[in-house]
């Protein structure tokens, strides 16, 4: 059963499975443009089944947080600060996983806070946004100019939002409900992504990590995630015919089962 609760000023989305199962817990982190929520159909009721106690946060500034009023002056720190302050509360040792900005603040929570493990699903590389946002400009100029246009807080529509994160078909019914949940995102947390708070490689704690991207993401490219997992010396796992909203394509089981075989995998 999904639960929702607010620590602090972060809205937090729980789902537990039936019975203590034992199993690792898991905190769910979402990309830009987004919110808790965007975990909460998927991936957090597939896991709880799986006996993961599963938890998502929002983000401050982001779903039903607080701070909407100072988004543009949340920084990259700020959104570390809210995983810590989740952690803490829960009172839990989760697994992190974090999509996109999600992976970002994740590699930037590594340099001040341990963790068991953790999942970059397509995710900013270490290296930044910079050569996202040139190869996009390149790929697809049209929807480059469209998401900045969303960056500065203006109105997009569903074909948009299809191009952007799916590879392939997806639900019109759910296009139209993600176009109505998502929101603008803090310049200054694009601007820390961009050049001006890289991950500092050298300070960070190194767990087992698990890197994921999709084939035909249009916003984190493949050959990005490839890079990520060069740094950090791991396997690259790239989903054929998916796009950057793994969570939700069609065939988002198969990421769930990748994931899944991956937490078998870690020692207790």
């Amino acid at each position: 059963m999904l639960e929702k609760q607010v620590i602090d000023g972060l809205e937090v989305f729980s789902c537990l499975s039936a019975s203590d199962s034992g199993k690792t817990p898991l905190l769910f982190v979402h990309g830009a443009f987004a919110g808790g929520w965007m975990w909460t159909e998927t991936f957090m009721p597939h896991f709880a089944a799986a006996g993961h106690p599963c938890h998502a946060l929002s983000l401050r500034g982001h779903g039903g947080s607080s701070d909407h009023q100072r988004i543009d002056w949340l920084s990259i720190a700020d959104y570390v600060d809210d995983v810590r302050k989740v952690i803490d509360a829960l009172a839990v040792d989760p697994v992190l996983l974090g999509h996109s900005m999600g992976g970002f603040v994740v590699q930037k929570y590594l340099e001040r806070y341990p963790a068991r493990a953790v999942a970059l699903l397509c995710s900013v590389p270490p290296q930044g946004l910079i050569a996202a946002q040139f190869h996009l400009l390149l790929q697809k100029p049209q929807l480059y100019l469209e998401i900045n246009s969303i960056l500065a807080g203006n109105y997009t529509d569903t074909d948009t939002l299809r191009d952007a994160l799916f590879a392939g078909e997806a639900d019109p019914a759910m296009l139209a409900e993600w176009l109505g949940k998502m929101q603008n995102e803090s310049q200054r947390a694009i601007w820390d992504m961009s050049m001006f708070n890289l991950p500092n490689l050298f300070r960070m704690n190194r767990p087992p990590m698990l890197i994921v991207g999709a084939e035909q993401d249009a916003l984190v490219p493949a050959f990005l995630v490839q890079s990520t997992a060069q740094t950090y010396g791991e396997p690259c796992h790239i989903l054929r015919g998916m796009g950057h909203a793994i969570t939700h394509e069609r065939e988002w089981p198969r990421a769930a089962a990748l994931i899944e075989d991956w937490l078998a995998s870690l020692k207790p």
